[in-house]
């Protein structure tokens, strides 16, 4: 790779790096081609980047954005998962990924600017995604309008009811 190529790889890197509103640094030893693949295509489906990265060229590209507090932890196989959406997608996605395999582990982060070891991605993980607080706000927030509803045409039936009851009464009687 020469001067002018590395130099574009860290600007797209640095670039990408500024967006991500999480950053993941992996370490995929003794992966497979299929599996890499199996998990790039899932990754990809939610949005979510995965990249092998050479090492000196994202210390390069931290510089700067929020990433920078981890590049140090830019040595040995290195792979950067990056979302620039949702911070706890990915943290889920990865932590699926590994429950099959001890040679996957999670190095450290960056979400939203602070960092973050790998026991705080697994907490991460555990948490409902972005669609999912997004369904439970929606639920809770239509819970008294369905509330309200029911209360509303409740005596309503019940007179109903009561007036159903009584005509079958009077129509016995006669």
């Amino acid at each position: 790779m020469n001067r002018t190529e590395k130099e574009q790889v860290i600007g797209e890197l640095h670039d990408k790096m500024a967006k991500a509103k999480a950053a993941i640094l992996a370490e995929p030893k003794g992966l497979n081609v299929a599996t890499v693949t199996e998990l790039r295509r899932k990754l990809r489906e939610a949005k979510v980047e995965y990249r092998i990265v050479k090492n000196t060229l994202a210390a390069r590209a931290a510089k700067g954005t929020p990433v920078e507090p981890i590049a140090e932890k830019f040595v040995g196989p290195t792979a950067l998962v990056m979302s620039y959406d949702d911070v706890v997608t990915p943290a889920k996605l990865l932590a699926e990924f590994m429950k099959d395999r001890e040679n996957f582990t999670i190095r450290t982060a960056v979400i939203e600017g602070r960092v973050v070891d790998a026991k705080g991605i697994q907490s991460l993980a555990k948490m409902p995604g972005l669609q999912e607080l997004r369904g439970q706000i929606a639920a809770m927030i239509a819970q008294p309008a369905t509330q309200l509803a029911r209360m509303i045409g409740t005596p309503g039936q019940q007179l109903a009811r009561v007036l159903g009851a009584r005509r079958e009464q009077l129509e016995k009687q006669s």
